[in-house]
């Protein structure tokens, strides 16, 4: 057994803890803490040994349960060997080994369980996606984060919180965000008969009057990428245009140089590369020094909304991956139809592009995290979470209002159900995130806050973001996560839930997912609670998450309440709220 504190930092976190366990110490605080404790304390209770027998595979700990009644008689409470092997898994979950697996061994012990499915009312939670969308911006509709509509929001559902029964809290932060100004143009001018003639006219220019000008709706036929910048370019100043292809390394980027580049967004086919992310569009525009910056949108909700064409959606960039904010580089998407009229009549053609982006992004703005709290008798955490922002274009109903609303209406029940069932065992949080759609600002800086809290307490963060499904378009729902206790339990909750609502199961299919936690997805609100509370790296927290089907209109102005589907909510809140109950009253 190491005695030195060189040879314990050699072990791993997951080796510490046993040892601790071993010792009936705590397994709680960060791998120095770990190591200490080791080095310092003194087994502060007697664990009873048993005898192992079986594979690890067998039971949590590694016990052969089938084996161990035919040698103890494990029915038979009186029995010595059951009774001596229980407390001595007893001691064990009552020590620092709770944390890792009193509540697996508990339900070990009790067999396959009996879950009690909560309610859910898919008419309160369309009025509360009603009234999200009902605090969008005036003109575009959304909630855009630092502006007052997303703080606006956040207040509505601290409100609501309130309005269900639990304390609420409203937190906000300072992030690097950007502001969105009035002024968007994008046009393309042919020049008139008189504006080539010597002495004649600027070809484009007001005085250029039989020009011919095509000009493009915001919103619909182009869209403001998060983080450009401001640009105000006229077609009189006959900019060029140079085409990039996907915008891959080996195009000629420098060619375009003081003008505007056009990129296709094409998915990688038959072991060729892809376009790459925004990100990386935006830096090569910025170290080539373009003034401009169009991607044509031509392989994502192709025909699904529009026939024969592609409708622009707005995507972010990680502004963290800047030395200097790209500040004078505007950054818009089109649909594919009027990227083909920017090729054609403008790189191939004679026309001039006209191209205003008004955007400044070398703000510091504030967004807001809502949670509503039910306490419990301990400090141990469940967190359920949603993002309450949307990208600046659309309604966002699917993305995530849908998932806001379900946060509310599980707040709700679970409000309920603590009247009638008392206090839970475990402290409920029920949080929505600002800032998620420019690089999950809000979840990540209140996870930073309360990292110390976190990480010695968080028994499951439950992640809803478009949890819709749209089942004129297609029927699925995944629900999955790196904490396999957890999956094992939302299996047996999908399988009461069928037998409770057969036409919701066989309407909305169900797959449930176990991952490793290295192949959690970094995409949305749970990341930060997966990945961040451990500053050290050697520990991941659990969550579990779901996502629905059919959202073509993603990041679209389309994204509204013409298509939302209260019904297909009733299926993840009900899953998630019931595996809420029985962590928190089991």
């Amino acid at each position: 057994m190491p005695d030195s504190m060189s040879e314990w930092s050699s072990k791993t976190v997951e080796e510490l803890k046993r040892e601790l366990v071993s010792r009936g110490l705590s397994v709680s605080g960060k791998k120095s803490e770990l190591i200490g404790r080791l080095e310092s304390g003194s087994s502060s209770s007697v664990v009873l040994e048993a005898e192992i027998v079986g594979t690890p595979e067998s039971s949590p700990l590694g016990f052969s349960f089938d084996r161990l009644k035919s040698v103890g008689h494990w029915k038979n409470m009186d029995s010595p060997i059951t009774t001596f092997f229980v407390a001595g898994i007893m001691i064990l979950g009552a020590t620092g080994g709770g944390i890792l697996y009193s509540d697996e061994i508990i339900e070990w012990i009790q067999g396959d369980q009996d879950y009690v499915l909560i309610e859910f009312d898919a008419n309160q939670t369309r009025a509360y996606a009603e009234g999200l969308v009902s605090l969008g911006h005036p003109e575009w509709g959304g909630r855009l984060s630092g502006t007052v509509e997303e703080e606006n929001t956040a207040q509505s559902i601290k409100t609501n919180f309130s309005n269900s029964g639990m304390p609420s809290t409203l937190e906000e932060f300072e992030v690097p965000l950007f502001y969105m100004g009035n002024q968007f143009d994008l046009m393309i001018c042919q020049p008139g008969n008189v504006g080539g003639i010597i002495g004649g006219p600027t070809p484009c220019s007001i005085a250029d009057f039989d020009r011919d000008e095509t000009e493009f709706e915001h919103r619909v036929d182009y869209v403001v990428q998060g983080y450009s910048g401001d640009v105000n370019i006229v077609a009189s100043s006959n900019t060029q245009v140079i085409e990039l292809g996907i915008g891959n390394e080996s195009e000629d980027w420098g060619a375009a140089a003081n003008g505007i580049g056009v990129v296709w967004l094409l998915d990688g086919q038959d072991g060729q590369a892809g376009t790459e992310s925004n990100t990386v569009l935006m830096k090569r525009a910025q170290e080539n020094s373009l003034r401009g910056l169009i991607t044509v949108n031509a392989k994502q909700n192709c025909d699904e909304l529009v026939e024969g064409d592609c409708v622009p959606y707005s995507k972010s960039l990680d502004i963290t991956q800047f030395d200097e904010e790209p500040y004078n580089i505007g950054f818009v998407m089109v649909s594919k139809s009027v990227g083909e009229m920017i090729v054609e009549q403008v790189v191939d053609g004679d026309g001039m592009l006209q191209f205003q982006v008004e955007v400044d992004n070398q703000v510091e703005a504030y967004i807001h995290v809502p949670c509503g709290i039910i306490e419990g008798e301990t400090d141990s955490l469940i967190i359920i979470g949603a993002h309450h922002d949307t990208v600046y274009n659309g309604q966002g109903a699917v993305d995530n209002t849908a998932g806001t609303a379900t946060v509310q209406e599980m707040a709700r029940q679970i409000g309920l159900l603590q009247s009638e069932l008392g206090q839970p065992k475990m402290t409920i949080y029920f949080c929505t995130w600002g800032g998620e759609e420019e690089g999950l600002w809000g979840s990540s800086e209140w996870v930073k806050k309360h990292q110390a809290k976190l990480r010695d307490n968080l028994r499951l963060y439950i992640n809803l973001d478009m949890n819709h499904v749209d089942a004129q378009r297609n029927s699925g729902l995944t629900l999955q996560g790196n904490s396999p206790g957890d999956v094992k339990r939302i299996e047996g909750i999908v399988s009461k839930f069928s037998k409770v609502y057969p036409e919701l199961a066989e309407k909305y299919d169900i797959t449930v997912r176990d991952l490793d936690s290295e192949d959690m997805p970094y995409n949305s609100d749970h990341a930060p609670f997966v990945y961040n509370l451990d500053e050290d790296g050697g520990e991941f927290g659990r969550a579990m998450l779901c996502y629905g089907s059919g959202s073509s209109e993603y990041h679209t102005y389309l994204d509204n309440m013409d298509r939302f589907n209260e019904e297909s909510l009733v299926v993840s809140g009900i899953i998630y709220g019931s595996l809420v109950r029985h962590l928190a009253w089991a």
